[in-house]
């Protein structure tokens, strides 16, 4: 399950610096560290123009059991006393402080929840499938071999070739 390598992989990157000082060498769990888990999934937005839209947000029904699980799943993982989460859909204030120069983000493969859109993505994906097992047709590498032939200089690019250059 997806949530699953999530929390593997928020419970295991070496993201803090050892007894020694030496950096990027121990994780959440060696440094027994607490974990904050705050749910942004109806955040998720593009913008269009000025505006955000939200088309691409997991629907709140969809989002809460996920996030629920993850939840779960890291308190099973780790100790759960140490787990740490807001109320779900809540408007709530977080007070952080951040050590270092680094932001790290973890993204899940972008989806949509619409049904029509997670159908036309599909539709779309099969018909990538079908041209790369095709192959080039008979028609692409007649063209091929015509051109050639009547410019031996000519190139398709698929050698690697360059055929234009940029001049100073």
């Amino acid at each position: 399950m997806l949530t699953t390598c999530k929390v593997r992989k928020i419970l295991n990157l070496r993201l803090f610096e050892d007894e020694n000082g030496r950096a990027w060498s121990r994780n959440v769990m060696d440094r027994e560290l607490e974990v904050l888990c705050v749910s942004q999934f109806t955040l998720q937005c593009i913008l269009k123009g000025n505006k955000p839209d939200f088309h691409s947000a997991m629907l709140a029904e969809l989002a809460q059991p996920f996030y629920n699980n993850m939840l779960e799943q890291l308190r099973e993982a780790y100790k759960a006393e140490l787990i740490k989460d807001g109320q779900f859909g809540a408007k709530m204030q977080v007070l952080i402080q951040n050590d270092g120069p680094v932001t790290i983000q973890l993204e899940s493969p972008a989806g949509p929840t619409d049904p029509k859109l997670l159908s036309k993505q599909e539709k779309q994906q099969q018909r990538k499938e079908k041209t790369r097992s095709k192959g080039p047709s008979e028609s692409s590498r007649e063209k091929a071999a015509l051109r050639s032939k009547a410019d031996p200089s000519a190139s398709s690019g698929a050698e690697g070739d360059v055929s234009s250059e940029r001049e100073p």
